[in-house]
């Protein structure tokens, strides 16, 4: 290392050639290496920018995007027009006001968070098929709303916080194979939910095949007359099937399950409830599997009502054929109050608590139904026996005076009790004619067999009777 001295005026400047004294070809090297950070920056941007638009791209390939107006695809069709949507997610509400088919498929999705109907129906001639509506508005607004006639609906997935599909003054609407769900609070109380579908002023429609779960009532039918509501599911709702003032209409072959009444009928003339299976409508003292009130000249038959608190209420109802019903499993098999002239045949009551009550109730003619609690006596061997069952009240008296009892439900001495009991037998509901057993006809030992089971009650009877007698006489002897 070379060092210089100068002075200059006293003062010494040191100059050492490799200090720090400017070096040209360093500067530059920092240089390129601040572009070089800078150039790498810029590639790495550029690339997570290019790796975006790709991902975005790819996405709305598969089908992703934001939801799309449906309103204006609606305007933009001319009448009759077939409008096939694609895959993706729609918004509502939309207003169709001249015939039109909407068709999709599952991958189609209509979503309204408005308190309208997420689709209304002002038209004649309309038909909604095969794609999944998400409303989110709250009652009284519903999924689908129908006000005019000769409208199909079909194959829709609806999941509600508010009503289901909701037809006024729509004759003649076609309601197929939907599948309506409550998406609201489990805990919701039943003024925050609609019905699953809901007729008001609409007559000759059908509803067919459709499952519903979690609303207030499954399907509700008023002032529509000449309905058909065949083939549907209804669980966890608080009527399944609600009908008013629906003369001339039939309830076919519809399945409930855990609501509080499975099929609730009134206000009727000429009307056909045949083929429903209701099961465990139990949750609620109300519970009961169906319930008749005020309903006149109609056929009941074909039913099965099983697991309910009251298997068959029937209310203020007269001169209907109540016919070939299974009542399995309830705790009262039929409950009877202010009803007169119907006829009950053919009906077969297995394994309930209390098989038949009547209240106020006359005039109605029960005979050939089978009941497993009586042991009749068939002589000739018809397969009918030969003495009337009356249906004694003694235990559901006792059970409604305090309900500890129900322990004792066919235990011998609330059977031995309940034969002891006899005040006003004229008065109780009796089958004239009860069927010996369920199939139709009738082995050679029944009767044999019948008068058996008779005789061995009598005589455990007899036998207590003695017993208790021989106790109280000892009993009185020995304080003597």
């Amino acid at each position: 290392m070379d060092e210089k001295c100068t002075g200059i005026g006293g003062v010494h400047i040191l100059n050492v050639s490799h200090g720090r004294e400017s070096n040209p070809n360093q500067h530059g090297s920092e240089t390129k290496q601040i572009k070089n950070i800078w150039l790498a920056l810029v590639g790495l941007f550029t690339f997570i920018l290019g790796l975006l638009t790709a991902l975005h791209t790819a996405g709305a390939a598969a089908g992703i995007r934001e939801n799309v107006p449906l309103q204006p695809i609606i305007d933009q069709a001319p009448a009759g027009a077939v409008i096939d949507l694609e895959a993706g997610s729609y918004s509502g509400p939309v207003v169709i006001t001249q015939p039109l088919t909407l068709v999709g498929d599952k991958s189609v999705t209509i979503v309204n968070e408005q308190d309208q109907a997420a689709v209304s129906i002002q038209s004649e001639n309309v038909k909604l098929s095969g794609f999944t509506i998400e409303h989110n508005g709250s009652q009284p607004s519903a999924a689908v709303q129908v006000t005019g006639r000769d409208n199909e609906i079909s194959g829709l997935t609806i999941h509600t916080k508010g009503a289901g599909l909701l037809l006024r003054e729509a004759a003649a609407a076609v309601i197929r194979r939907n599948t309506v769900e409550w998406a609201g609070a489990s805990t919701a109380s039943s003024s925050q939910k609609g019905n699953g579908i809901d007729l008001y002023n609409s007559d000759n429609s059908r509803i067919e095949g459709n499952r519903i779960q979690g609303v207030l009532d499954g399907i509700y039918l008023e002032n529509s007359r000449n309905a058909a509501v065949n083939d549907n599911r209804m669980i966890r709702t608080r009527y399944g099937i609600h009908c008013m003032y629906i003369d001339g209409s039939s309830v076919l072959n519809n399945t409930g399950e855990e609501n509080m009444t499975g099929a609730m009928i009134m206000g009727v003339k000429k009307t056909t409830v045949s083929g429903n299976t209701f099961r465990k409508q139990s949750t609620n003292v109300h519970s009961q599997g169906m319930l008749l009130y005020d309903v006149h000249e109609s056929r009941i038959h074909s039913n099965t009502v099983e697991g309910n608190r009251v298997g068959m209420n029937i209310a203020e109802s007269s001169d209907n054929e109540i016919a070939d019903n299974e009542l399995l499993r309830n705790f009262v098999g039929i409950q009877m109050v202010l009803a007169e002239g119907n006829e009950f045949t053919h009906n077969r009551f297995i394994s309930n608590v209390i098989d038949a009550s009547a209240v106020d109730s006359k005039d109605n003619r029960l005979k050939q139904n089978y009941w497993d609690s009586f042991q009749g006596l068939d002589l000739n061997r018809d397969g009918v026996s030969d003495i009337s069952y009356a249906i004694n009240p003694f235990y559901e008296q006792l059970v409604s005076r305090n309900a500890a009892y129900q322990l004792f439900f066919q235990s011998p001495g609330m059977v031995f009790l309940s034969d002891l009991h006899s005040e006003g037998k004229s008065s109780w509901t009796t089958d004239e004619s009860p069927q010996m057993n369920l199939g139709q006809e009738q082995p050679a030992s029944s009767g044999s067999a019948g008068t058996n089971g008779s005789s061995l009650v009598s005589m455990i009877g007899v036998l207590l009777l003695g017993l208790s007698a021989g106790t109280m006489i000892y009993m009185g002897v020995w304080r003597k």
